[in-house]
């Protein structure tokens, strides 16, 4: 079977975006597309850690709920929540009610809030832990550097940072191009991946 499969507009896309009808728009428009704003950083990686043992539709679908309850994803107003502020997300039908990852989300806020004062920024920190594209293996391939990234958010205290979990938050932030060689978004991700490097210069 290959790495893609021909769209209605007769165009190759990753395979993986034809399982639900939610995931084609996520695909084109977000997947593997650079981010660098701090809140979204820490929102997908939130995301990437309910999503464990569960599907990405299940998350995809509750994203705009995630959101509000975790008020946008602002790392430092999430690190002031306390005991009630759990009781109410675990009310909350929105959400994936799960004490162990809703706990998480706000012990890694506080972890985010240290790592921006100490890194200038979650987005310096996360970046400089881009792998070099050409040594990555085929796309949609787990790769050591999503390894060393969860061994070391790990030894910094962070929780739900599985290598699993790394992979996917890499994959989505676009630290790694992982579209399939000839998906037509692959190029695009690209593209946007070159401006970012050239802003940066």
């Amino acid at each position: 079977m290959g790495s893609t499969l021909l769209g209605l507009d007769g165009q190759p896309r990753c395979r993986w975006c034809a399982a639900a009808p939610e995931f084609l728009h996520y695909h084109d428009t977000e997947w593997g597309f650079p981010v660098t704003d701090d809140h979204h950083l820490f929102e997908k990686l939130c995301l990437e850690g309910f999503q464990s043992g569960l599907s990405w539709r299940t998350i995809l679908v509750k994203r705009e709920n995630f959101r509000q309850a975790f008020l946008g994803f602002d790392y430092r107003r999430i690190a002031r929540f306390g005991a009630p502020d759990v009781e109410r997300l675990l009310g909350d039908s929105g959400i994936v009610r799960h004490r162990g990852k809703i706990e998480a989300v706000i012990h890694n806020a506080r972890m985010a809030e240290e790592m921006a004062q100490r890194e200038g920024s979650l987005a310096s920190y996360f970046w400089r832990h881009e792998p070099d594209p050409a040594q990555l293996a085929e796309p949609q391939t787990a790769s050591a550097s999503s390894q060393a990234l969860s061994k070391v958010l790990k030894k910094q205290g962070w929780k739900f940072v599985g290598p699993t979990t790394v992979y996917a938050f890499m994959q989505a932030a676009g630290l790694i191009n992982d579209h399939a060689a000839d998906c037509v978004t692959r190029a695009r991700v690209e593209q946007a991946r070159r401006a970012l490097t050239l802003s940066a210069a």
